[in-house]
C-alpha cells in the first residue's frame, strides 16, 4: 500500500493521535499533509474545505484519515444541550463528509483509500454503556454509516477502525493506550481491512 509517491491527508494532526498517526504513516513511506486549523482546514467550518482542496493543486490523494473529533458534554440526558450536541455532529460526522466531497477528484486520481477513524462507542453491537456522553457516541454510529453510504456512492475504499482507549487530550489520563502504539496498529489495519468493515487498532473486528 505505501510508497514514495504515496500522499496521506490526516485531519487533526496537530496533537495526540494524528500527529502519531502523521509519524506512522511517514515511516511508511507516506507524504503526509497535516490537516490542521493552523494551516487552514477547520472540521466545524465547511467553507475552508474548497480552499484546502485547491491547495492540493490537484495532486492524486491515495489516503484520506478522518482523525480529527471532538467528544461534548458527558453528564447524559439531563444535561444536553442542543448546540454543543450539533458542534459534535458537524465537526464528527458532517466535517468528514464533505471534505471527502472535496477531495472526490484528488482521491479518484490516487488510490482513493478513506478511514473513518471511529470508536468501539459508536457500535450498536458491542458499544451500549452507562456511559452519558450521547453526543460522541451517537456521532461515531453516524460516522459509520458514513462511511458506508459513501463507499456505496463513491466506490472508493472506506474502512472504520477504533483507535482504543488512547492516551491523549480526549482519552484522559487513566487511558491505556499510547498514540504511538495504536498509530502503529491503525496503519496495518488501514493496508489490511476491506472496504465497508470496522475493524480496532489491535486487529479484532467489530460488530456494527
Amino acid at each position: 500500500m505505501a510508497g514514495a509517491a504515496q500522499t496521506a491527508v490526516v485531519t487533526g494532526a496537530g496533537r495526540g493521535l494524528g500527529v502519531a498517526l502523521s509519524g506512522a504513516l511517514r515511516a511508511e513511506g507516506y507524504a503526509v499533509i497535516e490537516a490542521t486549523r493552523t494551516s487552514g482546514l477547520d472540521l466545524a467550518q465547511p467553507e475552508t474545505f474548497a480552499a484546502f482542496a485547491e491547495s492540493l493543486g490537484g495532486g492524486p490523494v491515495d489516503l484520506l484519515v478522518h482523525n480529527a473529533a471532538i467528544r461534548g458534554d458527558t453528564g447524559g440526558l439531563a444535561t444536553l444541550d442542543v448546540a454543543e450536541f450539533e458542534a459534535v455532529m458537524r465537526v464528527n460526522v458532517l466535517g468528514p463528509l464533505l471534505l471527502t466531497r472535496a477531495l472526490l477528484a484528488n482521491l479518484r486520481a490516487g488510490a482513493g483509500r478513506v478511514v473513518m477513524i471511529s470508536s468501539r462507542a459508536g457500535s450498536l453491537a458491542e458499544g451500549r454503556s452507562d456511559e452519558g456522553d450521547y453526543a460522541y457516541k451517537c456521532s461515531k454510529a453516524a460516522l459509520n454509516m458514513a462511511g458506508l453510504k459513501l463507499a456505496d456512492e463513491t466506490g472508493l475504499s472506506v474502512v472504520a477502525l477504533h483507535p482504543g482507549w488512547v492516551q491523549s487530550d480526549m482519552g484522559g489520563p487513566e487511558a491505556d493506550v499510547p498514540p504511538e502504539v495504536s498509530a502503529a496498529g491503525l496503519v496495518r489495519q488501514m493496508q489490511l481491512a476491506k472496504s465497508g468493515s470496522f475493524w480496532a487498532w489491535d486487529g479484532v473486528e467489530i460488530g456494527w
